[in-house]
């Protein structure tokens, strides 16, 4: 079943929890991390397909595939479209059944970034959809493949959040606090002061982008501070190419549907270490 985030995050919220938000690419990923959700007890997951994916599959058939995967597995699914900064594509994805949208108008100044995301609200809710914005922006580390080597760490002023908030009716908001997209090229230096400060300002639930690398203590403090939903990209690919590799070593050739069945499964694995590390019942 297919299904706008409000609910989960705010779940989240009051439990003091976050929810997992894993980028998908293609069916085996897709597959991989709704089977996860179901192995851990049909829980809520959010599927993020980023706008950066659109010549690995088109908006229509991500939407036919969640409704197919999330159906047969009996799990709440968000079809989550990520870190767009395109409107058009944003109200395409709207047509196409997309439940959530992120638009990410970080890079542009606090006032215009305000005034696009109220836009996009505007139409999303219409159409019931969940939204979120950022605030603030990420850099890029090592292995990203949604950054740029331009991209600057930007802090999220506290001072602004709760504003752009209210002026924009964003339903989450994706805040920046020393992590970055893809894998530490160093020790992360997460502000917890700054995203403790957001909190208070801010009412709606927050966001954490660039989830693989993070120690685990620093997430559960993340956690314990509002952040209700945090997304793993990075680390899916990096586990399912390392193992696709030890697997092309150890049988030479296996049959392309092996190696997909395979990709399945280690999509899978990292999914469900997650979302029950999220909930606070597992370990990573």
């Amino acid at each position: 079943m297919l299904v706008n985030f409000n609910r989960m995050l705010r779940d989240a919220q009051v439990g003091r929890y976050a929810v997992g938000s894993f980028n998908v690419y293609n069916y085996e990923t897709m597959k991989g991390v709704v089977e996860a959700a179901r192995e851990a007890g049909d829980k809520p997951v959010i599927v993020a397909f980023g706008a950066k994916y659109l010549s690995n599959m088109s908006l229509d058939d991500a939407h036919a595939l969640a409704c197919s995967l999330s159906d047969g597995a009996g799990v709440p699914v968000c079809l989550h479209l990520d870190h767009c900064k395109d409107t058009d594509t944003i109200y395409r994805a709207i047509r196409a059944g997309f439940t959530s949208v992120m638009y990410d108008g970080s890079a542009l100044p606090f006032g215009q970034n305000a005034d696009n995301t109220r836009r996009v609200c505007d139409v999303a809710h219409a159409c019931g959809l969940s939204v979120e914005a950022e605030l603030g922006s990420l850099a890029a580390g090592d292995a990203s493949h949604e950054g740029t080597a331009a991209d600057r760490q930007v802090y999220t002023d506290p001072d602004k959040a709760g504003e752009f908030v209210e002026r924009t009716g964003a339903d989450a908001l994706a805040v920046s606090v020393g992590t970055v997209h893809g894998l530490y090229k160093g020790a992360p230096n997460i502000r917890l002061d700054i995203l403790e400060a957001i909190r208070a300002a801010c009412p709606v639930p927050l966001v954490l982008h660039g989830g693989s690398g993070v120690p685990a203590a620093t997430i559960r403090d993340c956690i314990a501070r509002g952040i209700c939903k945090i997304n793993v990209n990075t680390e899916i690919s990096v586990s399912a190419v390392e193992q696709s590799a030890r697997l092309l070593i150890q049988d030479k050739k296996p049959h392309f549907s092996v190696l997909a069945l395979a990709q399945q499964v280690f999509v899978k694995e990292v999914a469900l270490k997650y979302i029950g590390f999220f909930e606070g019942t597992g370990a990573i």
